[in-house]
């Protein structure tokens, strides 16, 4: 059993960090706020370091999701829920960068679309993750339908009933051949 002078050690210790948290310009309290949630908009942020650091949690939550809806066996409604979210999660990331922009970084929303350009020109790597893009590997990206107000299919989603149907539908449209072109 501990003596009562390393008691009251113990404490005043206690009283002396409860004090630094509550002082805006102390390290305890900048670490305390490190850890608190992310907030429901980006707008609310107002440094720069915190807004790059959610930006990097979104990111992770991104391919963790990907990583996920890679596996077939998930079941239909579990990989078009995981689909939904990875969208949601894309739609944050954006505002998050546009939030970022406004706090005087990066402008990471240009950076991702040259880059996406470039991609798709390339047909080889992509520049964001330094992978190769093939017809097989392109679920680091998604797969969208023009039209579809940015929605992107990754992984086992691509094969779901329905989306199948779109994909081959818009291959028709952009295959199908005018007049003019005979």
């Amino acid at each position: 059993m501990a003596r009562p002078e390393e008691k009251a050690q113990a404490m005043l210790n206690k009283w002396v960090k409860m004090k630094q948290e509550g002082d805006p310009t102390s390290t305890l309290s900048r670490l305390a706020a490190r850890r608190e949630k992310r907030p429901f908009l980006a707008s609310h942020c107002e440094h720069l370091a915190d807004a790059e650091r959610f930006r990097k949690q979104i990111i992770r939550e991104i391919s963790e999701g990907v990583k996920k809806i890679q596996n077939v066996g998930l079941g239909e409604h579990a990989i078009r829920d995981l689909n939904d979210g990875i969208n949601k999660l894309m739609r944050e990331k954006w505002h998050w960068n546009r939030r970022i922009k406004e706090l005087g970084g990066q402008d990471f929303n240009k950076l991702e679309r040259k880059a996406m350009i470039l991609a798709e020109k390339e047909g080889g790597t992509n520049t964001i993750t330094g992978t190769v893009t093939t017809d097989e590997n392109t679920d680091s990206m998604g797969t969208g339908l023009k039209g579809s107000g940015g929605y992107r299919y990754f992984g086992a989603a691509k094969d779901l009933p329905g989306v199948k149907e779109l994909f081959a539908r818009h291959a028709a449209k952009v295959t199908k051949r005018k007049r003019g072109d005979v």
